[in-house]
């Protein structure tokens, strides 16, 4: 399968990220960060000398990974002043898309509200009402423009956002009928906090054409104490999921990247020796 990482999780420096990647033999890479910048706030000179790194390690790109939606709240309403900034650098990002030769831009969706719906009286006293009902037309704008601009979305499964499990995911997709521009950047280890099991429950919640990237880390979540620890690979909660999702990735004929996220670090920061340690497994598992 085709295996990458995302880059800032080894280092903010490029050329670092890209050799170690070379050192590892991963062939796609991810960009969130380069330098100080997310992606979409770079230069045309910057993203000049991106192009030129990336050719020069022979790299595609799999995702520019911008924090898009992220931060905007049910009272947020489509083309208000934070929705308009959000829009903005997502323009910019496809613009970044198309001068480094990639295709897939990740998204997010706005803050969770816990309950979304509910039945037997928690219609009336728990539900977050309209909660949801705000969320898929401030994402339509942004599906529209992929269309025009030939570009397809991710909208990831996040901690602490309202589309944070695959279930919710393929809700939004289907809300819109987007499935041909707006696909799923699985994060199994996010939809730990939601309970979600990854497989099979969310795994086959994806069927059908609505996986398009994925994200691997390794986490224990403690929601009653509202406590996430990231591990080392294999250490954590995914650890007996991992090879079947990858058993069922294969027999599925999945063709999108796998994108290491290296946020583990063995308790001293430094975030390319937990990369060093998770590595391995990794390609173990999902090559």
């Amino acid at each position: 399968m085709k295996l990458g990482v995302i880059c800032d999780g080894i280092s903010r420096d490029l050329a670092h990220a890209l050799t170690v990647m070379d050192e590892f033999g991963l062939e796609y890479a991810e960009l969130q960060f380069v330098g100080d910048t997310e992606v979409g706030d770079h230069t045309e000179q910057e993203i000049t000398r991106i192009k030129a790194l990336l050719d020069q390690h022979n790299t595609p790109v799999s995702c520019l990974s911008r924090h898009i939606f992220a931060g905007l709240t049910t009272t947020n309403r489509p083309g208000d002043a934070d929705h308009t900034k959000h829009m903005e650098a997502l323009k910019r990002v496809i613009h970044m898309t198309q001068r480094l030769d990639a295709s897939l831009v990740r998204i997010m969706t706005s803050k969770k509200e816990q309950i979304l719906w509910g039945s037997g009286g928690a219609e009336k006293w728990n539900v977050a009402h309209g909660a949801w009902d705000s969320l898929p037309p401030l994402i339509a704008p942004a599906v529209d423009l992929a269309r025009a601009e030939g570009v397809k979305l991710l909208v990831e499964t996040g901690n602490g956002t309202m589309v944070n499990s695959n279930y919710t995911a393929r809700k939004l997709i289907d809300d819109l009928d987007a499935k041909d521009v707006l696909q799923v950047l699985w994060d199994p280890a996010n939809n730990c906090w939601c309970h979600e099991l990854a497989y099979p429950d969310g795994y086959d919640t994806l069927r059908g054409g609505y996986l398009g990237h994925i994200h691997i880390k390794d986490v224990h979540v403690d929601t009653p104490r509202a406590t996430l620890e990231v591990r080392e690979l294999g250490q954590g909660q995914l650890a007996p999921l991992f090879s079947p999702i990858a058993e069922a990735l294969r027999a599925d004929g999945y063709d999108g990247v796998i994108s290491l996220e290296s946020v583990y670090h063995p308790g001293n920061g430094d975030f390319e020796a937990g990369f060093r340690r998770c590595v391995d497994l990794f390609k173990r598992i999902f090559a």
